[in-house]
């Protein structure tokens, strides 16, 4: 006779949970491991400089303690820093819908892509440090201004990538729903708009990191109002306080990084049933 096979043990994990632990674990070693080697070049540089350079460019342990941890030092940095995420936050929401709109309306009509599409590529080409003057001159050192200037920097990847989705859908199923006499409206909502999602998604991820750009640049030239990190790395900048400048330098990558991360998950959690990119 055919023996049966002995129940789960209790706490023995079965071999989806262990291929899923598997997987995770190949995911976050290689990045530890190279954060553990960029600590380790840091330090090395760190303890090669003399006594009289080494402020230029302190320990890990030091920016650490002295730069994120001291109570003078946080106290500054992480409001400053909640003043950057909002404003990244609020300029990036605006592009977004700004730009969804603006890839809408050239999907649409094909003559507003024609006559638009340029006029968005110089505004990605003029850098923004140069029109920055003008918007001080007719907003002022205003929250409005620095606002401006994230949606500026924010604003192109994503009508540019959404319209790349919305024009890539299958010209079978375009057909197919023309067959059933769909409206515009049926075919953006139930078929192009699902097929650009990949696209747009990806537009969203480039576009948090260049959000986050958009404010520490904004503060960096409107210094006026409550300070963010822009400010704040001019301000220590300015007062050799070398340990606070790394240290808002790397909430300023954590800020970035952040933004990223979250609308890679998203994608993930919004791709995976039945899109190739989010396979597996």
């Amino acid at each position: 006779m055919t023996q049966l096979q002995s129940p789960q043990r209790a706490g023995e994990a079965t071999p989806a949970v262990a291929s899923r632990n598997s997987g995770r674990g190949r995911s976050i070693l290689p990045p530890a491991l190279l954060f553990c080697g960029i600590l380790a070049v840091w330090e090395a540089i760190s303890a090669s400089l003399s006594p009289g350079r080494k402020y230029l460019l302190p320990s890990p342990q030091s920016v650490l303690v002295h730069g994120l941890l001291a109570h003078d030092a946080y106290s500054q940095i992480l409001p400053s820093f909640v003043r950057t995420a909002l404003l990244s936050l609020g300029g990036f929401l605006v592009a977004i819908v700004f730009g969804m709109i603006v890839a809408a309306v050239m999907y649409r009509f094909r003559w507003f892509e024609r006559a638009a599409f340029p006029y968005l590529v110089a505004l990605q080409a003029v850098p923004v440090l140069a029109i920055a003057p003008l918007m001080a001159v007719v907003f002022g050192y205003s929250d409005m201004a620095k606002g401006l200037i994230v949606v500026l920097i924010a604003f192109f990847p994503i009508p540019a990538n959404f319209l790349l989705g919305l024009r890539s859908v299958d010209a079978g199923l375009v057909d197919l729903f023309r067959l059933h006499r769909t409206g515009w409206w049926t075919r953006f909502f139930k078929l192009a708009l699902p097929n650009s999602l990949p696209q747009l998604l990806t537009g969203f991820r480039i576009s948090a990191g260049l959000a986050v750009i958009g404010a520490i640049v904004g503060e960096e030239f409107f210094q006026a109002g409550v300070p963010g990190l822009g400010m704040r790395l001019l301000q220590y900048l300015d007062q050799v306080e070398y340990n606070r400048l790394y240290g808002a330098l790397i909430l300023s990558s954590l800020l970035g990084i952040g933004f990223y991360s979250f609308f890679t998950w998203l994608s993930h959690r919004l791709l995976r049933s039945w899109h190739e990119s989010a396979a597996g």
